[in-house]
């Protein structure tokens, strides 16, 4: 592996993507509320990506992506890039199905084992489920083959988190240390001198587990408001474990309203917090803890392009958000053959997003943040994007996004404490 200098997911995605609350970072496409309109989807909480719901709208959002740069070009085949089987392939699955779209779906995580390609058949659709990043490479082949070709024609749709960026098995560790440091940081700021590292790094290891996800609804909100409170001394983290485990508490509902009733025993700045995090839970805010998700932003926007050029890609892969160079490649030649880009990203759009007082100093989107691109070389290809013989000699040298002089000037990252 290598790295090949600096780029941003924007570079090949443009502004065609959605984020958590499925509203398209590009203006000209239909908002949430009109898409579902529509679409006689009527209101609600907003669908999550395993849901037919979403997958209406993604397909609404696609047709209007490709009417806007290729008018009169309909969408006749789905493409599909992630590194899940079962959240990206049922994704992948509700897109063919409401779209009426034959398609193939390549899933990517790397492991220790020998390669392998495993082929799942779905009537009209299949899996490729690849344990190298570099088998993307001859994916497109195994398309055609199926008679799929990348054209015109075909929406490709990418996922973002630990597939475009961060590819899972390879560069994942690097987002997930960017979600822990934010937990961390944002209940260090709030409990201030009670803080507690190594209790917090027991309570967020365990309750992290899938054992638990039952009761954290796999939410790193809700994980967070939990350490939160435990870290408080409200209550104690094998009182909770043994609760869980005993089914007396079976969801964060439980444990939030059980923490309600307690309130009162909280510290004035942490009742405040808890009110806030309450209210949002019952209005249905899927994200109802803003100032962890501020944090969050901020911990992955300093993991990207922070590196000086002349690490080992071995290194970096550990430490620094990396653009997928497979994924990069691929797109550039599909997109120079006609077919649509697109991408959609699960993270939280105030994760992704900088807070008001970043944006005003020049803050970007996640997509917009530069960073090395790393991975296997694909053979190089005709390609038009303007960047020479292969689309590779676009990418640039040098640190982006304030870089390691960021790092160095502020080492322990701003806390958005949300009280004083």
């Amino acid at each position: 592996m290598k790295h090949s200098g600096c780029t941003s997911v924007h570079e090949f995605v443009g502004d065609f993507i959605v984020y958590r609350n499925l509203e398209a970072v590009d203006e000209r496409l239909p908002r949430l509320a009109e898409a579902r309109r529509v679409l006689g989807d009527g209101q609600g909480p907003v669908p999550r990506k395993s849901e037919a719901s979403y997958a209406r709208v993604v397909a609404h959002l696609l047709r209007a992506a490709r009417a806007l740069d290729a008018p009169g070009i309909a969408l006749r085949r789905l493409i599909f890039v992630g590194d899940t089987r079962l959240n990206d392939g049922t994704a992948f699955a509700n897109l063919c199905d409401v779209g009426g779209w034959p398609g193939a779906a390549f899933i990517g995580a790397e492991d220790a084992e020998p390669e392998r390609v495993e082929v799942v058949e779905q009537g009209l659709t299949a899996l490729y489920l690849a344990n190298r990043w570099a088998a993307l490479a001859g994916f497109e082949a195994f398309c055609h083959e199926r008679g799929l070709p990348v054209d015109e024609g075909t929406a490709v749709v990418l996922d973002l988190d630990k597939t475009t960026v961060g590819a899972r098995g390879r560069n994942d560790r690097a987002i997930d240390r960017a979600r822990v440091e934010a937990v961390r940081e944002t209940v260090a700021g709030l409990l201030g001198c009670e803080y507690d590292g190594s209790a917090f790094q027991a309570a967020y290891d365990l309750l992290n587990r899938p054992e638990f996800h039952p009761f954290t609804a796999d939410n790193q909100d809700y994980l967070a408001y939990i350490c939160l409170v435990l870290g408080s001394g409200l209550m104690g983290l094998d009182r909770l474990v043994a609760q869980v485990r005993a089914g007396r508490l079976a969801s964060f509902a439980q444990f939030i309203a059980a923490v309600d009733g307690q309130a009162g025993y909280l510290p004035r700045g942490l009742r405040e917090v808890h009110g806030e995090v309450l209210g949002r839970v019952q209005a249905g805010d899927p994200t109802p803890f803003k100032a962890f998700r501020a944090n969050e932003y901020r911990a992955t926007a300093a993991r990207f392009g922070f590196l000086p050029d002349d690490w080992p890609l071995e290194h970096m892969v550990g430490e620094e958000i990396l653009v997928t160079q497979e994924v990069r490649e691929a797109a550039l030649r599909w997109r120079s053959q006609g077919a649509l880009i697109f991408a959609l990203s699960d993270k939280p759009d105030e994760a992704s997003f900088p807070p008001a007082d970043l944006a005003a100093r020049g803050g970007r989107a996640i997509h917009r943040m530069e960073t090395h691109a790393g991975g296997q070389l694909a053979a190089p290809w005709a390609g038009g994007n303007g960047a020479g013989d292969d689309g590779r000699a676009a990418l640039r040298a040098g640190r982006r996004n304030g870089g390691a002089a960021a790092r160095r000037a502020a080492p322990r990252m701003e806390v958005n404490r949300g009280i004083q």
